[in-house]
């Protein structure tokens, strides 16, 4: 294998495949990103054996192959290295050198051969969604993912492929995220499946804001192909989590006595500050809505106390319900509305917020002392 390729286009390369690799894994093959050149193409791969992750770069081949390498060296060098293009060639005992101006290394690689095969998928069942909307729609459910190992099926987001719409699911019992988007979903492409946690955050971290991504799956396999116009190509292939989702429909309460309007920005740097007075043993702030006015509160006796108070549009009962201030805090942050709609019945009853987008939270109220 011998080729000739820009700084720019391995580093690309790597940074879309580099993550996915343990750093404790027992397989040593694992800790190598598999690199095949053929067709002025060079295509990197990286695996967990539950994720793994396909990027293709540009590159001037002069003779084609394929090896692995140790990641994290090859990630060090390229980030080291001062010249804009670099030389790699290997040898048949995957010998791989690499030269870039005065520099010049030599790293031992191991046959391609002994890199675990990555499946390919059929194309039947298959669906095209912009970038931006399912990169906006992962962020608007991913914090709400449960990381309770004994709850797996909890531990990733719901996909839903249905009625021409594409709906996402996260909870992890205390609260749920849901959102939904109109996608061109035909009756035999029609499906539900569960993507794990890490492959969620690779997806956030690879999806731009523009482009398309192609989404396919089967009963236990799901592959996201990322195009855009310039940037390189990158497909991430994961296992799905086994099982079946819980019924998320019925927690979402059929309707609320109160429907406060918030300004969001307003709402989420008050409850940051009274977080700060909160401990892991007293982790809640309580909201005390009378006659427009919010007072949020927040009281540690080993810390001290905090009080905010917020002019809003209130004309109900007066009511006091309590929440982990992180729970609210959370959805704040991933949502740009200028506005939230938060939905109230009782201090014993979840919370819903609510945006004008097809977007819903519940989160459980905290018992007040």
């Amino acid at each position: 294998m011998q080729l000739t390729i820009s700084r720019e286009q391995i580093s690309q390369g790597l940074s879309a495949v580099q993550n996915v690799v343990s750093a404790r894994s027992t397989l040593p093959i694992l800790s190598n990103v598999l690199l095949r050149a053929e067709d002025a193409k060079l295509e990197l791969t990286a695996t967990d054996l539950d994720v793994a992750i396909t990027s293709t770069v540009q590159a001037e081949v002069k003779k084609g192959g394929a090896t692995t390498v140790p990641v994290k060296k090859l990630v060090g060098i390229v980030r080291e290295l001062s010249g804009s293009e670099l030389e790699i060639e290997v040898d048949d005992k995957n010998h791989c050198a690499i030269r870039c101006g005065p520099s010049f290394y030599k790293m031992i690689g191991l046959p391609a051969e002994e890199f675990p095969p990555v499946q390919r998928l059929k194309e039947d069942r298959k669906v095209a969604i912009p970038q931006g909307k399912l990169k906006n729609m992962l962020r608007k459910t991913a914090y709400a993912v449960s990381s309770d190992e004994t709850r797996y099926v909890l531990n990733g987001i719901f996909f839903s492929l249905k009625d021409h719409r594409l709906t996402l699911v996260a909870t992890d019992g205390r609260r749920l995220a849901l959102v939904e988007e109109d996608v061109d979903v035909g009756e035999a492409k029609q499906g539900e499946f569960i993507v794990p946690a890490k492959t969620v955050a690779e997806l956030e971290r690879l999806l731009g804001e523009v482009g398309e991504v192609e989404v396919r799956f089967t009963e236990n396999l799901a592959a996201f192909t990322l195009e855009s116009e310039n940037g390189p190509k990158a497909v991430v292939q994961t296992k799905l989590v086994e099982g079946n989702y819980p019924n998320y429909r019925q927690v979402i309460p059929r309707e609320a006595k109160q429907r406060i309007t918030l300004v969001r920005e307003e709402f989420l740097h008050a409850l940051r500050r009274a977080e700060i007075m909160t401990t892991e043993k007293s982790n809640s702030v309580k909201l005390a809505f009378a006659k427009n006015s919010l007072t949020i509160t927040a009281n540690s006796p080993d810390v001290g106390e905090a009080r905010e108070t917020l002019a809003i549009n209130y004309k109900g009962e007066e009511l006091c319900i309590a929440f982990n201030p992180r729970y609210l805090i959370e959805p704040l942050t991933a949502l740009s509305d200028d506005e939230v709609y938060f939905e109230l019945i009782d201090e014993l009853s979840p919370g819903v917020l609510k945006v004008k987008s097809p977007f819903l939270y519940v989160v459980m109220p905290m018992r007040l002392a």
